[in-house]
């Protein structure tokens, strides 16, 4: 039966290709859409890492989430530290954790972030080779970073301003010290460093006479305190990478980032004690209505955008369903009007043996191999766009996406594209069943 019904659909070809190319679009861009989405969710809920609360300069909330924690926008602003020091304080009563971030330099696409360990905690980040920086111009780099640019331990390589490669590339060199292991979120893309080296670099590209390891706070440095820069002692990373000592030296670093009052940070970002207190539910609010800085929730901003991406995929989604079900109806015309030639042949099968039953079959299964085909092509157009979207997503935005992940929605795609098969044939092949012989042979 099945290959009586095979040679019914490929005796006409056009018919096939036009109901299998309508068919097919539709499958793959329901397909398409599903995971595509569900990849945008996957990395946006990856990388929120518990954080309650973002800190920066005033301006849009949302730009400032995608800057700070997602790293695929400009920052807002920088904020004094003079203005954001109680929030990096490790007495503070409703915070837990804060991570200062420093912005505005990357390599090779790859932003360059000034921070303190606490990171390392947000991502459960851990080390691979070398060790974690300690030292102005010391990096550790993500897993990502250090496979797609060949970094080892000891590499140098010079930074650019903003996230352009090669747009105001500064003098000084930073040197690999480190490598992380893969964690499956934004920190395999990042370079981690102190905050004192975006400093240093952003003064050595505006006054030639900077101090080598620490940004000059003010044209007015004297000798003294070059001098005294110059030969301060440096720092050793730790030898061990247990939470409690990773935790330990992050609040010394914070502590000690909290000294330089005349220096500025991008962001911070925050992790409450408890997510139950009222004045913490309440920070965002009174942050941003008595101070100069802004806060915003990830999650509620997050939430907002994928809110706003989900009507446009919604639509996108519905205008799939209508190809597909235009496909169905072409397959209905098409075995509808094939039948009308057919009728001898089917009135020759009945006086041959073949039951009523015989030919609904035969003319189902026309529908059901038409729409078995259809859902694979569009399968394989679908995952092979992805395959090329996820490339153009990660030179652009550095996060992964992978055009071989099949999901289970796509599972009840395939019910979904049967039962489409099944419906557009049922009436010719009802009209199959009804086939009178003896006035069909008469007729000849």
């Amino acid at each position: 039966m099945l290959k009586l019904s095979w040679k019914n659909l490929i005796n006409k070809p056009l018919n096939m290709a036009l109901s299998l190319i309508l068919f097919a679009l539709g499958v793959g861009l329901v397909s398409l859409l599903v995971n595509l989405n569900h990849q945008v969710e996957e990395n946006f809920d990856k990388n929120l890492a518990g954080v309650d609360l973002v800190l920066g300069a005033k301006g849009s909330p949302l730009q400032m989430i995608l800057c700070a924690m997602y790293h695929v926008d400009n920052p807002t602003g920088n904020i004094p530290i003079e203005k954001a020091r109680a929030f990096l304080n490790p007495k503070h009563p409703l915070i837990k954790q804060a991570v200062p971030l420093s912005l505005g330099d990357s390599y090779r696409g790859y932003r360059i972030v000034g921070t303190t360990y606490d990171i390392l905690q947000f991502y459960n980040a851990t080390i691979a080779e070398g060790k974690l920086w300690a030292n102005p111009m010391e990096v550790t780099v993500g897993a990502a970073v250090a496979d797609a640019q060949h970094l080892h331990i000891g590499d140098k390589f010079k930074s650019s301003h903003g996230l352009v490669e090669g747009i105001e590339e500064h003098e000084h060199d930073f040197t690999v010290v480190g490598i992380l292991k893969p964690s499956g979120s934004v920190i395999d893309q990042l370079v981690l460093t102190p905050s004192e080296s975006i400093w240093e670099s952003h003064a050595h590209a505006s006054d030639s006479s900077a101090v080598r390891q620490l940004a000059v706070g003010s044209q007015d440095t004297t000798t003294a305190e070059v001098h005294e820069h110059e030969h301060e002692h440096t720092k050793v990373a730790p030898t061990t990478y247990d939470s409690l000592t990773i935790s330990q030296l992050a609040q010394q670093q914070r502590l000690e980032l909290m000294e330089k009052t005349d220096k500025d940070i991008t962001a911070i970002l925050i992790r409450f004690r408890s997510r139950t207190n009222i004045q913490a539910l309440n920070m965002a609010r009174n942050i941003n209505e008595n101070t100069e800085l802004m806060a915003a929730s990830p999650p509620n901003e997050i939430a907002r955008l994928q809110t706003n991406l989900g009507l446009g995929a919604d639509t996108l989604k519905m205008l799939a369903w209508v190809i597909v079900i235009v496909s169905g109806l072409s397959i209905f015309i098409s075995l509808f009007s094939s039948l009308r030639d057919r009728r001898y042949e089917l009135a020759l099968m009945r006086v041959m043996g073949g039951s009523r039953g015989t030919l609904f079959q035969l003319v189902i299964l026309e529908g059901l191999l038409l729409a078995v085909m259809g859902y694979v092509l569009g399968i394989v157009l679908s995952h092979f766009s992805l395959g090329i979207l996820a490339g153009f997503m990660k030179s652009t935005y550095r996060y992964s996406f992978s055009g071989w992940k099949f999901l289970p929605e796509e599972g009840w795609l395939f019910v979904g594209a049967l039962a489409v098969g099944f419906v557009a044939a049922l009436i010719p092949a009802l009209q199959a069943r009804r086939t009178d012989i003896s006035e069909t042979l008469a007729q000849g």
